[in-house]
């Protein structure tokens, strides 16, 4: 937790920077620039860098230009190809961990939660800290904290499951966090199960995410195509809006067809940090 700890702390710089860069993009600020923004130099900006994504600065932001995210487009589409020929059924590989649905029936639907156990706990990430929740059936919560705010995500989960039980423990969470981002080499790789609510629309396509592979993008109407509903890309949006377990469901990865990162639950910047790390860890 030491390691995620540093990098929590690396990633509220970067951040800044991401934010920085986004708001003065016209002006195209050097990297002076953008190291003082977050006050540092342009060394300890660089060191900065390479100990949160193993990359310079400068080999970080190729990731987040046009050229780049359209050629993960072009890219994307003969992937998605390939996972269409194999179905959405059945458990998909996600940077070598395997993470498998457990969609609430219409009778769970009702009860809200109501006899459900919940444990959750505040962890930290490479990308800020999160709130995580866990059930006897699997993860069914995973969100990043916005502007320091943790009673808001944590009314957000609540608010999602009004009729269970919660239960603040950080030595259930942390092994989660720990196994998502850190997964032990030498062991065999233990599946990741969602315990999730939404219909079914919103929970094909939360599926049909995790058909894109790490460090790849694909667009809104990209999933669309591939769930067979072309004409269906703004109602594929709204249920990537609305999903529930971060990062594991990837929704991170699905951008504008114009090559564009934006639109994000939890910010665009954030969205970028991650794009960006992702394909630092496959270059």
């Amino acid at each position: 937790m030491q390691k995620i700890s540093k990098q929590t702390q690396d990633y509220k710089k970067v951040e800044k920077a991401i934010q920085f860069i986004e708001d003065n993009f016209k002006s195209q600020p050097t990297l002076d620039e953008i190291a003082q923004s977050v006050y540092l130099s342009k060394f300890h900006f660089n060191r900065l860098f390479k100990r949160w994504a193993g990359i310079s600065p400068i080999q970080f932001l190729q990731f987040m230009t046009l050229d780049y995210t359209k050629k993960k487009l072009t890219e994307s589409k003969n992937i998605l190809d390939t996972s269409l020929e194999a179905g959405l059924s059945g458990p998909s590989r996600l940077h070598d961990l395997f993470v498998t649905f457990d969609a609430m029936t219409p009778g769970d639907f009702k009860k809200q939660g109501a006899g459900l156990k919940i444990v959750y706990n505040f962890c930290e990430s490479p990308f800020g800290e999160c709130l995580v929740a866990n059930t006897d059936r699997g993860i069914c919560h995973f969100s990043f904290v916005q502007k320091d705010s943790g009673s808001e995500a944590l009314n957000n989960l609540f608010e999602e499951w009004p009729g269970a039980t919660f239960i603040e423990n950080i030595k259930s969470i942390d092994p989660i966090i720990n196994h998502i981002f850190y997964p032990d080499q030498t062991r065999e790789p233990r599946p990741f199960n969602l315990f999730i609510k939404g219909t079914n629309f919103q929970i094909n396509v939360w599926k049909a995410l995790l058909s894109i592979p790490k460090a790849s993008l694909a667009s809104y109407q990209d999933i669309a195509t591939y769930m067979g509903r072309p004409k269906a890309f703004r109602a594929v949006a709204s249920a990537i809006a609305v999903n529930p377990v971060a990062y594991l469901i990837p929704c991170h990865r699905v951008i504008a067809k114009s090559g564009k990162i934006h639109q994000y639950r939890w910010g665009s910047s954030r969205k970028k940090a991650i794009i960006g790390w992702e394909a630092a860890k496959r270059a």
